[in-house]
């Protein structure tokens, strides 16, 4: 189940806008929580962490109440949002925490078996591609940490020749045929996700790519995005569009299967798979002519994000997005994907289902399990 907010740690962290969400109005967003914790910390104490992953670090530091203090809870609860967010953002193969001995204690509980994070600890070796590794948590000197590190990806910023391109939604596969930036061909084609047959899957999508190939007299490259998470070297190492592939059998049959299928369709070719909120924050960085620092948001049947830098690179981050806290709201609705783990998470309020629970208490008639 999900963990509650300590009634010590909702004076400062449950911060309600000024003008409430009508629909919502107990809506209680995490930045306001963060903006109201740092108003009032005032405190010469940090607790520091790092996220190592394969090719990259994430860092950050965080002032802190000290043990005993009347806040200390508060401290430690928006400490641990806090590292869920960048774990969902960023990857993780571990845990590395620095600080105080107790926070750091109450910390790396939480983030280990049976502990408030799990669903976090269990998915970090999949989304990494290290099954063999369990997600690790020590407690090191700040000395220790390592550096922070992003390792920016340079793609989206060609068009000419001839292209093809597919994006895998929860609902359908949308496949498109470009030459010279102009589009000659698009379609979209129903799927069922649900389907645990990998072969299925996999004959889906190269027969909706071989339609869109006959639109274009060569292939020079070829494009696409999913839901979920894809490594650097276009593995589908945590797609949730294949979500009843049993283990194993996406293990050895799903990892590459964006590989296999752009081999078959168009040889070997130039292939980069991303997720579909950093298409979107690239197709933002072509719009504004190259301007970076761009955040971009998709919304379908979950959310997804993806961030570009000042030189509009994608920066090696997974950007799984829908699932960090968007609301603190003890009251917020839990999710299907997480089995209820977290409360509050940004695909219950950005995409469809998001829309449907705002439109039932608004009183339009909505099928049940859209809620």
């Amino acid at each position: 189940m999900a963990p509650s907010m300590p009634e010590a740690a909702m004076k400062l962290l449950l911060v309600r806008p000024l003008v409430p969400a009508p629909l919502d109005p107990n809506f209680a967003p995490v930045v306001l929580a963060k903006r109201n914790y740092l108003k009032h910390v005032g405190s010469s104490e940090h607790l520091e962490w790092a996220l190592p992953r394969s090719d990259g670090c994430a860092r950050y530091k965080l002032p802190i109440f000290p043990e005993g203090h009347e806040d200390f809870e508060a401290s430690v609860y928006l400490a641990g949002v806090l590292i869920q967010e960048m774990i969902w953002q960023r990857s993780a193969k571990s845990l590395m925490l620095a600080g105080p001995k107790k926070i750091c204690e109450l910390l790396k509980e939480a983030y280990s078996a049976g502990g408030a994070y799990e669903f976090e600890i269990n998915s970090m070796p999949n989304v990494c591609g290290t099954l063999s590794e369990p997600f690790q948590v020590q407690i090191v000197s700040p000395a220790e940490l390592p550096e922070s590190k992003d390792t920016p990806q340079v793609c989206g910023k060609d068009a000419s020749g001839c292209r093809l391109a597919f994006d895998l939604g929860k609902s359908d596969i949308k496949t498109v045929a470009v030459k010279d930036n102009e589009v000659l061909y698009s379609k979209e084609t129903e799927w069922d996700v649900t389907n645990p047959d990998p072969d299925y899957h996999y004959k889906m999508v190269v027969d909706a790519l071989n339609l869109a190939k006959a639109a274009l007299p060569k292939v020079d490259a070829i494009g696409g995005s999913a839901t979920g998470t894809v490594s650097g070297d276009n593995g589908a190492t945590w797609c949730d569009i294949f979500p009843n592939v049993p283990p194993d059998v996406y293990k050895a049959k799903v990892v590459d299967i964006f590989r296999r299928i752009a081999h078959e369709v168009a040889g070997d070719v130039p292939l980069k798979v991303i997720n579909d909120g950093e298409v979107t924050a690239l197709a933002a960085v072509q719009k504004l002519e190259g301007l970076g620092n761009i955040m971009g948001i998709s919304m379908g049947s979950s959310e997804g994000g993806g961030y570009a830098n000042s030189d509009g690179n994608l920066l090696g981050w997974i950007n799984e997005m829908c699932y960090i806290r968007l609301d603190l709201n003890p009251e917020a609705p839990t999710d299907p994907w997480t089995k209820g783990s977290h409360t509050g998470i940004s695909h219950m309020y950005l995409g469809q289902r998001g829309a449907t629970k705002l439109a039932a208490k608004a009183g339009v008639k909505v099928p049940e399990n859209n809620v």
